[in-house]
């Protein structure tokens, strides 16, 4: 998935590249001249990248707006006209409208009769969906997101690795260890892409085995944490044998049926950096 903090390397422009887009401010302004303003190569950069990138220009054009939208770029209540988008970024109006309908799903805009499409204030963006998560994790409010997300996975996962414990499936569990061997073989290796993948797994599994429906439907948002790095950090971000002792851990616990047992080590592999003990505290004693 392209993002802002890898722009260079694939030519989007970065969020301090996009805040030079003035957009037009009422239906009096010339809204040609206001596009034109910015960076001519701007316009192109869905074509230039879709080859590349696979994901069309629909996907690519959601992708510019979006980050542009989170980054504050453009801000809430501005309005989105879908002929300067087109003109602009030079694509159909089937491929704006469809980006835009993308958009709405998430809460990012709303479109309106006689009024047109405009970017919604934050309270409105569904915070959950992993696109948003990651446009959050590499704009002005990275901090705040990455801290939002390891409060989240504090909340989500303890409880996931305990409720697992009761479903004993051996599929899922020699899956489990399968996942750990990854790990241990890519420690050994240096290849930490593959240990993100294998871990990334581990951790959506897990999620998907707790038997709960309502926590698997969350289990996007761990892999939209695990995806995005730097700010509070925790052991599966940096791997190391003590990560990886404690993934292991787990899967025994979860082996034995021990619930308590699993949670621990889960709360542990959380908290293996102190960065993390800073954000999130202790579960209270009662």
């Amino acid at each position: 998935m392209m993002t802002a903090a890898r722009s260079a390397d694939s030519g989007l422009a970065t969020p301090g590249e996009l805040d030079r887009y003035p957009y037009a401010e009422a239906p009096g302004t010339d809204r040609g001249a206001a596009w034109d303003t910015a960076e001519p190569d701007l316009g192109r950069v869905g074509r230039r990248t879709a080859g590349s990138r696979g994901r069309g220009l629909h996907g690519q054009l959601v992708q510019q707006l979006g980050q542009m939208i989170v980054s504050g770029d453009l801000g809430a209540d501005r309005p989105l006209v879908p002929e300067e988008i087109g003109q602009r970024f030079e694509v159909s109006r089937t491929v704006v409208r469809e980006s835009l309908r993308v958009l709405e799903a998430k809460g990012l805009v709303s479109a309106r009769p006689n009024v047109g499409t405009r970017v919604r204030p934050v309270s409105d963006w569904n915070l959950l969906d992993p696109d948003i998560i990651e446009w959050r994790a590499y704009g002005p409010q990275r901090d705040d997101q990455r801290r939002e997300l390891s409060e989240l996975r504090w909340t989500i996962e303890p409880l996931a690795a305990r409720l697992a414990a009761g479903h004993g499936r051996e599929d899922v569990q020699q899956r489990l260890t399968d996942m750990v061997e990854i790990m241990g073989h890519a420690l050994g290796q240096g290849d930490a892409l593959t240990f993100a993948r294998a871990d990334n797994e581990y951790h959506s599994l897990l999620i998907q085995v707790a038997g709960n429906r309502m926590l698997e439907h969350l289990s996007g948002i761990v892999s939209a944490a695990l995806q995005v790095s730097g700010g509070p950090v925790t052991g599966c971000e940096r791997p190391n044998e003590t990560s990886l002792a404690h993934h292991a851990r787990i899967v025994d616990a979860l082996a034995g049926g021990d619930g308590a047992a699993a949670e621990a080590a889960m709360r542990q592999l959380l908290t293996v950096h102190p960065e993390v003990e800073r954000v999130v505290p202790a579960p209270r004693e009662h």
